[in-house]
């Protein structure tokens, strides 16, 4: 009974992992790092967000922080207890803390992140035993499409950058 128990749950991160991998195409479109977050709680989306860095030019608007913004907003609190974050890429420092800050019960990431993944690769923020709050971790979901995503967007962003250092030689 318990395995039964543990499909259904992977099957509702794939579900709630897609719903963040929509968010990263939106990022996509508007040519931005594609990463896409939602948060769910009682098995509703409350919160959605994906990156906007280059288009506000702020540090702070990563898909983690929008989603959460967002998810504070619908719900009237700054607590997002009961709550899980999806995430595409694994979290950074910052979001990482903000992750801890707003008490989300559970964060489900697709692709790790060599170079700033604060959810197991780099260290572990989110279950640091020194918090006064320990975060869930659950890594690897749909890891294979959300990888896919950032290397097909970073690919695509150098095969324009050599079209046009080509036009600019010509």
């Amino acid at each position: 009974m318990i395995k039964m128990t543990e499909e259904i749950s992977v099957s509702q991160d794939e579900k709630y992992m897609a719903a963040a991998l929509q968010e990263a195409r939106r990022a996509w479109m508007l040519n931005e790092v594609p990463i896409g977050a939602v948060v769910v709680k009682e098995g509703e989306i409350i919160g959605r967000g994906f990156n906007l860095r280059e288009s506000m030019q702020t540090t702070l608007t990563h898909a983690e922080l929008l989603a959460i913004q967002d998810a504070n907003q619908k719900v009237g609190s700054w607590r997002l207890e009961d709550c899980t974050l999806y995430v595409t890429l694994e979290p950074c420092p910052m979001c990482a803390g903000a992750i801890v800050q707003s008490r989300v019960k559970r964060v489900v990431y697709g692709a790790s992140d060599p170079k700033a993944g604060c959810a197991g690769t780099l260290m572990n923020l989110l279950e640091e035993p020194r918090f006064n709050h320990q975060v869930e971790v659950k890594s690897g979901v749909l890891e294979p499409q959300c990888s896919t995503v950032l290397k097909n967007f970073f690919k695509e962003l150098r095969q324009k950058k050599n079209e046009k250092d080509a036009e600019a030689g010509e």
